[in-house]
């Protein structure tokens, strides 16, 4: 196919649905993989929390983006997503913490180098559009990959996952190659006579700094939950790993219809505005989830508004951090993305001994703090 703008964030979406897909299956099914690595909820959590840090990468990457490197940083991003899912199947828990260390360079690394593509591509006024249909990836690789991964599981085994994302990072990764032009002549010129570009010395503007803060807690409120999210189901509420590959699939359904949202009427309600209505969303799930008793009904529905509030507030907000530094693009996100990492980091670990010790109450009262700092965080927030 031809190639232009829009079908080259098209092939990015696609291949980032593979990438998200080897991350996000993680949580749902955490209870299969306890039992396929003989351990639990607070081990593997904890371990998946330190593997986040390694996501603190993106900041030496982000001025290579601003030199227009985002095709081969997102190209090696899909080589590790793979190298990944190949070391885990050797079946240990030291295997699952390299791995996951390994998954979380290559998804981290490529995220940010498909955002400051779009960012160095496309003007602010549509950006909310292209970032809303990039991050429908995060959705889909939810309600079309969890059912699929379910039914490996119940095929072949724990195995099967990883086998099947080990082929299709390799797959995604030759199409990027073929149909996503190379990286932009014109971005490494104007870094050869920018000085605030070529030293990447230069501090970022004082006004950057709330978006990118507010970004990173969102984030965490977000993740926190959505981590242990499988392991409460199951655990108050008797999910089994078929029922547990339904839901993950309705989680993705609603964060597919928040994402399409951001997509079509961010750019006209506002950035700003659509994270702070985000948050009030996410809230509202968390009361819900917290008054759902033995009512599984409730227990899910409160999480699918949960999910739907972080992921419309989250996409948004990155919408605002990639215009918090126009002159230093790609670093801006770069550090931004290194700080949702400390964030995310911090809320996986955090959030799965909270919930060992005190359930998804202890879990959700720092997911509380959180969104509460991002809102103040985005309420200082000007363009």
């Amino acid at each position: 196919m031809p190639r232009t703008p829009r079908s080259e964030l098209a092939v990015l979406t696609g291949a980032k649905v593979v990438s998200n897909t080897a991350l996000r299956w993680v949580g749902p099914f955490l209870p299969t993989l306890e039992r396929a690595f003989s351990t639990s909820t607070g081990t593997l959590t904890g371990i998946m929390g330190v593997c986040e840090l390694g996501g603190l990468t993106t900041v030496a990457t982000g001025p290579s983006l601003d030199r227009g490197h985002e095709r081969r940083v997102f190209v090696a991003g899909l080589a590790a997503v793979a190298v990944s899912s190949l070391i885990a199947l050797y079946g240990t828990v030291p295997s699952f913490a390299i791995a996951f260390l390994v998954l979380i360079l290559g998804v981290s690394n490529l995220t940010v180098a498909g955002h400051a593509w779009i960012g160095h591509r496309v003007p602010f006024a549509a950006r909310g559009r292209a970032i809303g249909t990039f991050e429908t990836s995060w959705a889909i690789a939810l309600l079309v990959g969890a059912p699929l991964l379910a039914a490996l599981i119940a095929w072949v085994g724990w195995r099967g996952p990883y086998v099947a994302l080990a082929i299709g990072a390799v797959v995604a990764a030759i199409v990027v190659v073929v149909f996503v032009g190379a990286d932009a002549p014109h971005l490494a010129e104007r870094a050869a006579t920018t000085t605030t570009t070529r030293t990447g010395r230069a501090p970022l503007p004082a006004t950057a700094w709330a978006p990118m803060i507010g970004s990173a807690l969102t984030a965490a409120a977000g993740i926190g939950t959505f981590v242990v999210s499988g392991a409460w189901l199951d655990d108050a509420y008797g999910l089994s790993t078929g029922g547990l590959g339904i839901v993950a699939a309705a989680f993705g359904l609603v964060e597919l219809v928040s994402s399409t949202t951001v997509a079509t009427h961010g750019d006209r309600i506002g950035a700003r505005r659509s994270v702070i209505a985000g948050l009030i969303v996410l809230a509202v799930g968390a009361v819900a989830m917290l008054s759902a008793g033995d009512s599984r009904a409730i227990a899910i529905g409160g999480l699918l508004v949960f999910l739907t509030g972080f992921e419309f507030g989250f996409v948004s907000s990155l919408t605002l951090v990639s215009e918090a530094a126009p002159e230093a693009r790609g670093r801006a996100i770069g550090l931004s993305n290194a700080m949702g990492t400390v964030a995310r980091a911090s809320a996986v670990f955090i959030g799965g001994q909270l919930y060992e010790a005190y359930g998804m109450t202890g879990t959700l009262g720092m997911v509380a703090v959180c969104a509460s700092v991002a809102f103040v965080a985005f309420s200082l927030t000007r363009r």
